[in-house]
């Protein structure tokens, strides 16, 4: 299968590449040769291209930084999935499309609403999240008006090497390395009473893939482990594999305007359409994120 990855270059993207040639697609990866908010650059892309199954993962993603830039967030995010589509159904109307959504989209939600299902309401708590709303509105309009096939994914938290430190557990995982570098006692962190729904990326690629192949057009699939984890817990365990010395000095700069207490997700959906569950399980993938981080700042 020709497939083409946009934001092939971040953290995901590289994995999916690798993921996809590893099962035998012709993958193609584009990042910022083709401007997503550029009708003309992506038209020329797909004309160039001409890809089957398109894994639209383009996208402006850190929650943090959408508060002060949400115009840019709905430029990237939101007209960035309506160029890809409209390309899409002009130079190879047949091509399958995964847009990867995320689970931001369900906001803050109650302990006794978990774990979340697809149909549960959509309420964002972000410019980040209000931006992939509005993406999958126009994946439902190019459904709905011109019959396109496409899916969208609403992947939960997802962790694994090379992730930026924009995120929290690379970020953690940096400040303790750093620490252990400098023999300070202490590192800052932000709000650690959440809980989350961590998958691997290998499994998050994993499934985009099988969505490519047996997802239903229209349909949004969760991708999810179906297990809610303390943020605290996540961090003590990181503390002890790296330095079991430091102590932590909450920053309040650190902290969200809103933050989502417990996120976790149901992934019975899609099960039922491709057979995927979560393989990585969480110290796995805390172990690799360590090692990737070491060799990123040249520690053995």
């Amino acid at each position: 299968m020709k497939a083409l990855v946009t934001g092939a270059d971040g953290f995901v993207g590289h994995h999916l590449l690798e993921h996809l040639r590893a099962q035998g697609d012709d993958a193609i990866g584009v990042d910022r040769e083709c401007d997503v908010t550029d009708a003309k650059s992506v038209f020329a892309m797909l004309e160039s291209v001409r890809p089957e199954a398109i894994y639209h993962l383009a996208a402006l993603t850190a929650v943090g930084a959408s508060w002060s830039n949400p115009v840019g967030y709905t430029r990237v995010n939101v007209l960035g999935t309506k160029n890809v589509l409209d390309a899409a159904n002009h130079v190879v109307p047949t091509a399958r499309v995964v847009l990867v959504s995320s689970a931001d989209v369900y906001g803050v939600v109650r302990p006794e609403d978990l774990p979340l299902v697809e149909t549960f309401r959509v309420a964002p708590a972000n410019p980040y999240a209000s931006s992939k709303v509005e993406a999958e509105h126009v994946v439902h309009d190019a459904v709905r008006e011109r019959g396109q096939a496409v899916v969208i994914a609403r992947p939960f938290n997802h962790l694994g090497a090379g992730q930026s430190t924009e995120f929290v557990v690379p970020a953690i995982v940096n400040r303790l390395l750093q620490a252990l570098a400098d023999g300070a006692d202490e590192i800052v962190v932000g709000d650690l009473s959440t809980r989350r729904d961590f998958s691997d990326v290998r499994d998050i690629v994993r499934a985009y893939r099988l969505l490519i192949k047996f997802g239903v057009s229209g349909e949004v699939y969760n991708i999810a482990s179906g297990i809610d984890v303390g943020l605290f817990d996540i961090v003590q365990r990181l503390i002890a594999a790296i330095a079991p010395h430091v102590r932590l000095v909450t920053d309040g700069s650190l902290i969200r305007p809103v933050e989502v207490p417990v996120s976790c997700g149901s992934y019975d959906k899609l099960f039922r359409a491709t057979k995927w569950r979560p393989t990585i399980t969480l110290d796995e993938s805390l172990n690799d994120v360590i090692d990737e981080m070491r060799r990123r700042r040249g520690e053995s």
